[in-house]
């Protein structure tokens, strides 16, 4: 299709789509993009293509227009096990050490599927899952899908597909795995369907990683077919989000087509027969090596709720942190005669006004719980604390630490803490919502929510919030709407969860 739109527009309409959604489209795509605009304009309540454009550039895309985009710009075309050496290669090599070094650990092996399309993807990982517990013992792990369409997800929580889901895939999927309805549909069943959790998220607008999605302490991460609609600056700074969601020696699985050692530098591309995956490493090698490794075993990451934790802050870079770890004046503790060195501050109590020394203290702390070290994030951030007992920012962050580490009970006692402190700390007030949530106590969490909303009003839309990692205001409005809509609905997962 030939571009009949003004050219300014388009122009405009892309740099738009590039900021809000990573969605690329050059000159030589912009007949594609008018054709998306075109479909999308009655969704968006519009008259005419043009029309819709300009709409479009007056103001920045919500979260409506955003979700209506996606089902008219991006392809849902995917299938059950789709790339079959990939999954051989998971099912062969990674899982099983994955999982090993997780019941080490004494921890879930935690998954993302970032762009899961319909569904197809995250369930043929639990499938997998599922048949090497069945030799292993009991399931434990977490499985997160997200996308920003919300059409796909919405299909994709129903779990019903048609024949084409199962082009080129094993015949036992479908026999062992779905039920056949009577219109032709077959349904997955229930104990694969609940593995699975369902999400709205942005790659290219929302905060990641970060305990409010669930997306930080990854061990895979796959992101398949998605980053080829991204612009080459987009990719990059989307596998640097995915560099730091994913612990110390986790995976990302891009398609073939997707691979490039240039927009990856971060990451050891590793080859296996017919798959190339990409490994956090500590060195990363810009070349291509063999799969010649050892999976280690990371420190624990958060356990997963029902309901998504807290925000943990986004984790500052590598080089900031370790400036702040020069900056702070050491000593060695006795603790340290048996192991490696541990910065350690001195003269806590003399510095307790000195901000910059405190806050460099729980920069400290995120970038361990980023990296799964909640322990060691624990003992930075008791160290802020100590240093300034009425710094609700630092009680804040131990309670998201504790939380994800699974002691409610003490995550509680310090999200109480924060709003003695500070009564408008918005995000504890969301964070104590979630955790009464996790335990059923419905009305509890509702009343925290409710609060949570109430101080939200005095924040324009766009408002960063603290202590967030750069969720905004109207952002978080958004997602306590939806979880207050589910509160009101009880999904079936839900249900069925409680009739146990």
């Amino acid at each position: 299709m030939q571009a009949t739109l003004p050219h300014p527009l388009l122009s405009q309409l892309s740099e738009r789509l590039t900021l809000q959604m990573g969605l690329h489209y050059p000159p030589t795509r912009w007949g594609d993009l008018e054709r998306g605009i075109t479909a999308a304009a009655p969704a968006l309540g519009t008259a005419n293509k043009e029309t819709c454009v300009r709409q479009l550039l007056s103001a920045p895309l919500t979260h409506r227009q955003i979700g209506i985009l996606a089902c008219h710009l991006t392809v849902g075309e995917t299938y059950f096990f789709r790339e079959k050496r990939c999954f051989e290669v998971l099912e062969e090599r990674l899982f099983p050490e994955l999982m090993r070094a997780c019941t080490r650990a004494n921890r879930p092996l935690r998954i993302w599927s970032a762009g899961c399309c319909t569904g197809e993807e995250p369930y043929s990982i639990a499938m997998l899952l599922d048949r090497l517990i069945r030799h292993s013992g009991e399931w434990n792990a977490t499985i997160l899908a997200t996308d920003i369409n919300p059409i796909f997800l919405q299909k994709a929580a129903e779990g019903l597909y048609s024949e084409w889901s199962f082009r080129n895939t094993p015949l036992w999927v479908k026999e062992r795995y779905f039920q056949r309805r009577r219109n032709g549909k077959f349904e997955i069943l229930p104990h694969i369907r609940k593995r699975v959790t369902f999400s709205s998220l942005n790659l290219a607008e929302d905060a990641y990683p970060s305990g409010i999605n669930d997306t930080n302490a990854m061990d895979v991460i796959f992101c398949r077919n998605v980053l080829m609609y991204f612009s080459p600056e987009w990719i990059k700074k989307t596998g640097q989000n995915f560099h730091r969601s994913l612990v110390s020696g986790g995976w990302l699985v891009v398609s073939p087509a997707e691979i490039s050692n240039s927009l990856f530098p971060q990451f050891k591309a590793t080859a296996f027969p017919g798959a190339v995956l990409y490994h956090k490493t500590e060195n990363p090698k810009s070349q291509i090596s063999t799969a010649e490794y050892s999976v280690p075993v990371s420190h624990p990451p958060p356990n997963a709720l029902c309901m998504s934790a807290p925000a943990l802050p986004q984790a500052s870079e590598d080089e900031e942190v370790d400036r702040s770890l020069q900056n702070t004046r050491t000593e060695i503790s006795p603790e340290a005669t048996n192991g490696p060195v541990q910065p350690v501050k001195v003269h806590c109590v003399a510095s307790a006004a000195n901000l910059e020394e405190i806050d460099a203290l729980c920069r400290i702390s995120r970038f361990h719980a980023n990296r799964g070290e909640l322990v060691e994030a624990v003992k930075w951030c008791e160290k802020a604390i100590a240093a300034n007992k009425l710094n609700p920012a630092a009680h804040f962050l131990l309670a998201t630490v504790h939380e994800e580490l699974g002691q409610s009970e003490i995550a509680t006692q310090s999200l109480i803490r924060t709003l003695y402190l500070d009564p408008g700390f918005v995000l504890a007030h969301f964070a104590l919502g979630n955790l009464c949530l996790s335990q059923g106590r419905r009305a509890e969490a509702s009343r925290h929510f409710d609060n949570a909303l109430a101080l939200l009003r005095a924040y324009p839309y766009d408002k960063l919030l603290p202590e967030s990692g750069g969720l905004t205001a109207g952002r978080l409005v958004q997602i306590i709407a939806s979880v207050q809509s589910n509160l009101s609905h009880r999904p079936r997962e839900y249900k069925e969860k409680n009739s146990r």
